[in-house]
Formats: structure tokens, sequence, C-alpha cells
């Protein structure tokens, strides 16, 4: 049978691939496939942790005082305010927040800090990523020491860190094994954990005279007092 000069069954086949699209998904279907935000099953909701409320000194029950909620930031007004952790620990987990540094200033944030009387900083445990003013701390000279590096392990695969006084932006993400930084927008650095080339990394490091770091599966979170101001606002996480 034909309708307008079509075979009836042409007729159908055509209509359906117009109704359905090139990919063979309906609209709403094609829709939902770009726009599915992650399952509960894999993600929990965020946790806004920028205020002082949520962290402690390393090994210490309380804050210093040098450690201030200022314009919503919490700032780093003074050397010797002391590495300061979370009061939880976190294992998979995705951490976003921004950061700015004072000019010539160094700082770092760490996971899967542990803490322990044999332990004396966090470094000892937790890997480190990297906040620097790349145009003039001295230590931007070393690859491996820039801003969003894996300090002293793995380079950044790009260069992204914004000046000294400006608004970076980090992202964390620690799931198994496998770590990745962001800067900005940009992937800069990945790694997998325990792996062999991890641990080859760590040895020509100086970490490898610390046993015990980057072998933890879970940890606190640290923000670095390296004598320099430094000020960090929106710090939320969720965990994966």
């Amino acid at each position: 049978m034909k309708m307008n000069g079509w075979p009836l069954g042409l007729l159908m086949m055509a209509l359906l691939a117009v109704s359905c699209g090139p990919s063979g998904q309906s609209e709403n279907e094609e829709g939902n496939a770009q726009t599915a935000e992650p399952t509960a099953e894999n993600t929990s909701e965020w946790e806004e942790i920028t205020s002082p409320d949520n962290w402690r000194n390393y090994r210490a029950d309380s804050i210093s005082s040098k450690w201030q909620m200022q314009d919503g930031a919490l700032v780093l007004t003074g050397k010797g305010g002391g590495d300061i952790i979370t009061k939880k620990q976190y294992d998979d987990f995705e951490l976003e927040l921004e950061w700015k540094i004072s000019e010539g200033g160094n700082s770092g944030l760490f996971f899967n800090v542990v803490e322990a009387d044999s332990l004396g900083a966090v470094y000892h445990t937790g890997p480190e990523y990297q906040l620097l003013d790349n145009e003039r701390h001295p230590d931007a000279q070393y690859r491996k020491h820039r801003s969003g590096d894996n300090y002293d392990v793995q380079q950044s695969t790009k260069e992204t860190v914004k000046p000294a006084g400006e608004w970076n932006t980090t992202r964390l993400i620690v799931k198994g094994n496998q770590v990745e930084h962001y800067l900005n927008g940009e992937k800069v650095v990945e790694y997998e954990l325990h792996s062999q080339a991890w641990a080859d990394s760590v040895a020509n490091s100086k970490f490898a005279e610390f046993p015990a770091y980057g072998t933890a599966d879970k940890g606190h979170i640290a923000l670095q007092d390296h004598g320099d101001k430094v000020s960090f606002r929106n710090i939320r996480i969720r965990e994966l």
C-alpha cells in the first residue's frame, strides 16, 4: 500500500526515525542522559566546612586565634597559627575550595592526614596539593613545587594558577587509590596511590624518610601554615 507515493512500510520507518533522532533515543531520553546527576549510591550531599568550627590544629583540641573568619573566608592572619585539620576524617571524597595567597606566599592542602604520637606534622603522612605564588616564591624554580603540583612528588601538566592576591579554584578528588588535582577548571595532576609508580616517585622525593607518607586510605584534610598569609573560602566536601 502507498501513501502519497511512499510505501507504507518506508513511511512508518521514516516517522520513527524523526521521533527518535539520530541515536535511536527519544528526545526526552536523550535529554535525561545529558543532564543526569550522580546517584545517591555513590555521592552524598555537599558539606560546607569553611567555618573554624569544622577545624582544629594538628594534634590539638582547638584552633589558633590566628586562623580567623574575614569577609566569609578562613584566613591565616599571621605566622604561628599552625597547620589545621578537619575534625572529621574522610575516605573517598570530592573537595572544592577557593584560595588566594599573599605575595611571595606558600601554603598547602593535604589529605589522608593521620595523627599519632610518633608523627610530628601533617606532611609525615598526607600528600600535598601545593599552593604557591609562582611568580615570586623561590620554591617556584623547582618543578614539583609549584601551585597544583603533588608537592615534591609529581609536577603539573600545565600552569593555570592566577597571580598572588587573586582567587583560585581548587578541586581535589580521591576515589579509591585514584587522585586528581584540578586548578581553575583544568586537571593538572593525576596519580594512583600505592602503585609502583607512586612508590618510585616517593622514593625519589624528600618524603622517602617518612615511612607512613601516603600510606593511609583515609584521614583528615589539612591546611598549612607556612608562615604566609593565605585565605580560603567556599570550602565544601562530599563523600563519594
